[in-house]
């Protein structure tokens, strides 16, 4: 049940993202590790320091770094480009296309400080759009896990697989309670019949806040981890709404292009059902501290709870 979920502690999801590439540095010695200017910020200084000669400080560059890494490929290598999520996706999106979608590179996209959680950098930094920018590129994995194990989990795990990917995370301290990871595998956090909560990313530890709440209240709720937002698990999406027969998605993501665009094409093509979304609106972000910025945007739990209310209210009004 979702109330024996709790967490073992508070870490960075970069933290993570740290750890798994210095552990895959001492496995594999194909993986060399790029980033521009942001060393520190994606926690680098284990496997700088130890393997100095698969590092590359690409400066502010970053159109010069994605072409760096798709070139290596070429070579055998298992490049990592790392800098923030801004910069790794919207700053450079051409050269994605072109020199690492379009020609099926094998690079791995770590991007950190994804979303409003960046916080005090601001609008600038704060993207919300780049999960719809990733996924629709042909060929490209995307992954948001939600915790520090996960990413961990999740950056050894892209080493392996071929094809580009795009791995998103983000900077502050966050509950960490994960155990598993599987790429393309939802995680059934808890099982309900009366909605589902979907979600990825940090907002997966507001659902499974959202979900006690509801439980406390008789409401029966199932709450499913997407931290593979493609390729999608369709199979659970469809054995789970066509269970509950409603749902709700939440994501630290603009509503246009994210998560939910995701799971509603899928109920539209095989079960349809009422879908409330919990993410940013159309709108950039600003600067501020960000468990305030998740309320100020309607990203909290308070509003998971009143989504799941209000699609439960459309269902049994059809």
């Amino acid at each position: 049940m979702l109330k024996d979920i709790q967490p073992v502690n508070e870490k960075e999801t970069r933290e993570g993202f740290g750890e798994g590439i210095y552990e895959l540095g001492k496995r594999n010695r194909n993986v060399v590790v790029l980033t521009a200017d942001l060393g520190g910020s994606l926690k680098l200084k284990p496997f700088i320091k130890e393997f100095p000669e698969r590092f590359f400080q690409c400066g502010i560059a970053e159109a010069n770094m994605m072409g760096i890494a798709a070139g290596l490929t070429i070579g055998g290598k298992i490049p990592f480009t790392t800098t923030f999520a801004n910069f790794s996706t919207g700053r450079v999106y051409d050269q994605i296309r072109q020199s690492i979608a379009y020609s099926n590179k094998n690079v791995k996209i770590c991007a950190s400080h994804a979303g409003l959680t960046l916080g005090e950098d601001g609008a600038t930094h704060q993207i919300l759009e780049d999960i719809g920018l990733m996924k629709m590129l042909p060929g490209m994995t995307v992954i948001v896990p939600c915790d520090f194990n996960q990413t961990k989990a999740a950056t050894i795990a892209i080493a392996d697989y071929k094809g580009p990917v795009y791995l998103r995370f983000g900077r502050p301290k966050w509950p960490n309670f994960t155990n598993e990871f599987e790429i393309g595998k939802a995680q059934i956090l808890g099982e309900g019949n009366d909605v589902t909560i979907f979600a990825c990313g940090h907002l997966v530890w507001k659902a499974i806040e959202a979900g006690k709440i509801l439980e406390e209240k008789g409401i029966s709720v199932e709450v499913i981890n997407i931290h593979t937002i493609k390729p999608l698990d369709v199979d659970a999406v469809i054995k789970s709404i066509t269970k509950t027969k409603c749902a709700v998605t939440a994501e630290e993501h603009n509503i246009i292009g994210g998560l939910g665009d995701s799971i509603a094409q899928v109920a539209a093509k095989n079960f349809p059902i009422p879908i409330e979304y919990v993410g940013t609106n159309d709108t950039f972000g600003e600067s501020g501290k960000p468990l305030e910025l998740l309320k100020k945007y309607g990203l909290d739990t308070p509003n998971i709870v009143a989504a799941a209310e209000r699609v439960m209210a459309k269902k049994t009004s059809l």
